[in-house]
C-alpha cells in the first residue's frame, strides 16, 4: 500500500525542520514517482523514520556508521527540543560514544541496562529474510552484544544494501579474531568456505596501511564469497567453534524491522511471528535544497 510521505529538509542551518509524517492513504497501488536524492539523503530519511519509534523513557541502542549517525543526531535534536525525555543511550562503539557525549545524550552500558527497549543501526547487507551483514565499520562485536539484548532492533539502510543472499554484494563479511596467530585463523576460515570460492584478507587502515585494530583490541579478517555459503546457522556455528575467533558479522534473525529508503520511496519490512509484513511509502511535497 502506498501512502503519502512528505519529504523533509535538514541542512546545516535548518536543524529543527520536522521529519516526514504519514498523511493518509493515496491511490491504492499507485506507483511512487522517482525523486533525485543522494545516497546520504536516503540514509537520513531511513534514520529519521526509525527514530519516530523512539519514545520518552526508553533505553536505546545507538548504532555505528554513516546511517546510524543520522539517527543519533536526530535523537539528540528531539531531546534538545523537549520532544523526547529520559532517554538512555547504549553506544555500540567508541565513535558513537564520542558522538553521543558531544550531543548531550545520557549514556550507560549493558551492565546497568541488560535489556534494551529499542536499537537502531545500519547494515552492510540485508537479505530477503532480514538476515544481515554488519561490521564493515569494525564494530560488529559491540553491535551484536547491544542489538541481541534489544526487545526491538530496527535496521536502517538505503536500497543499495539489499542482496539476494548473504555475501551477495561481493563485499566483505568481517570476522573479528584475536591478534595471536591471525594468519592461522585466516587460513582456517578460507578453507572452511572453499566451496563458496572464499578469499580472506586481514583488514588494514586505508590511510596508513597499518593493521586495523577494533575497539576491543582485536583484528578483523574480511571474507569474500563468489557463491552462497549455504545454511547461515551452520556457517555461524562452524566459525564460532574455531579457537581464536571472537565474533562474525552475520546477524541472523536479529532484526525485527528493516527500513529501506530508495528513490521510489520507503519500504518497511517487519517480522510478525513467522510472517513478514511489508509497507511502502512515497515521498511528496519535496522542499528545495535537499
Amino acid at each position: 500500500m502506498a501512502v503519502a510521505y512528505p519529504h523533509f529538509l535538514v541542512s546545516e542551518n535548518q536543524a529543527t525542520v520536522e521529519p516526514p509524517k504519514l498523511m493518509g492513504s493515496s491511490a491504492a497501488s499507485a506507483p511512487c514517482p522517482s525523486v533525485n536524492l543522494t545516497q546520504d539523503d536516503l540514509k537520513k530519511i531511513a534514520a529519521y523514520k526509525a527514530v519516530e519509534r523512539v519514545e520518552s523513557g526508553m533505553v536505546v541502542g545507538l548504532g555505528t556508521g554513516s546511517t546510524a549517525k543520522h539517527a543519533v543526531d536526530r535523537i539528540a535534536q528531539l531531546l534538545q527540543q523537549g520532544k523526547l525525555k529520559d532517554i538512555v543511550g547504549i553506544p555500540t562503539s567508541k565513535k558513537t560514544h564520542e558522538q553521543a557525549v558531544s550531543l548531550g545524550i545520557p549514556l550507560s552500558d549493558l551492565d546497568s541496562h541488560p535489556v534494551i527497549d529499542l536499537a537502531i543501526d545500519g547494515a552492510d547487507e540485508v537479505d530477503p529474510d532480514l538476515n544481515l551483514v554488519k561490521g564493515r565499520g569494525g564494530s560488529l562485536l559491540r553491535e551484536k552484544m547491544v542489538e541481541s539484548a534489544s526487545k526491538k532492533f530496527i535496521v536502517i539502510v538505503d536500497e543499495s544494501k539489499l542482496v539476494n543472499h548473504i555475501g551477495g554484494s561481493g563485499l566483505a563479511m568481517p570476522v573479528e579474531v584475536i591478534p595471536f596467530c591471525w594468519k592461522h585463523s585466516l587460513d582456517r576460515l578460507v578453507s572452511m568456505f572453499a566451496d563458496a570460492g572464499c578469499e580472506g584478507k586481514l583488514r588494514k587502515c586505508a590511510e596508513n596501511g597499518k593493521v586495523y585494530v577494533t575497539d576491543n583490541g582485536n583484528y578483523i579478517i574480511d571474507l569474500y564469497f563468489e557463491r552462497e555459503i549455504g545454511d547461515l546457522n551452520v556457517a555461524s556455528d562452524a566459525i564460532l567453534r574455531l579457537p581464536g575467533i571472537v565474533e562474525h558479522g552475520m546477524f541472523i534473525k536479529l532484526a525485527t524491522s528493516v527500513i529501506v529508503a530508495g528513490v521510489d520511496g520507503i519500504t518497511v519490512k517487519t517480522k510478525v511471528g513467522s510472517e513478514l509484513e511489508v509497507d511502502s511509502f512515497c515521498y511528496n511535497d519535496l522542499r528545495n535544497g535537499f
